[in-house]
């Protein structure tokens, strides 16, 4: 049985997050999004926020488990059991620190390979960083964003400007 993590800090899961997901459910026997918890990168929603949200976007994908984790990826890899590791490209400039963080993980956990996979070109310029930009600006981001997960953008938005 063939295990792919999906890491990531999801802040918010996207659409193009979601290509991949999808794409890669064909290939493997069982992809686990693995958010991370991430805190020096001061996300925007809480751990658990991220990892319901994923596992609402991702409920239609039979063969998909969504876990948040706040540990050295080799280690949760080697709890999962999982022998690769999927991560997207969308631009060259994905490639330097993408191949840093694929050489690096190839000596912690030598036994586990990266893949990388390239969204559909209408997910290619998506990310949440933009995302999460454009819509603390008031933007709309239906177009790259599950519905449930533009509510609760909206919903951080509204608690922000009410001070919460």
């Amino acid at each position: 049985m063939i295990k792919v993590i999906y890491p990531g800090t999801f802040d918010p899961i996207t659409k193009g997050h979601m290509d991949l997901v999808e794409r890669a459910a064909h290939l493997f026997d069982t992809v686990i999004i693995a958010v991370a918890e991430s805190p020096k990168k001061k996300p925007l929603f809480s751990l658990n926020k991220r990892v319901n949200l994923a596992k609402e976007v991702s409920a239609h994908v039979a063969n998909v488990e969504v876990t948040g984790f706040n540990s050295l990826l080799a280690d949760f890899l080697e709890e999962k059991r999982a022998n690769v590791i999927l991560r997207g490209l969308r631009a060259v400039s994905d490639f330097e620190y993408e191949f840093q963080m694929a050489n690096m993980n190839r000596v912690l956990a030598p036994k586990v390979e990266s893949l990388f996979l390239t969204p559909s070109e209408q997910y290619s310029y998506i990310s949440s960083t933009l995302v999460r930009e454009i819509s603390l600006l008031g933007g709309d981001v239906s177009k790259f964003v599950a519905p449930c997960v533009q509510t609760a953008l909206e919903a951080q938005l509204n608690a922000q400007n009410q001070g919460g």
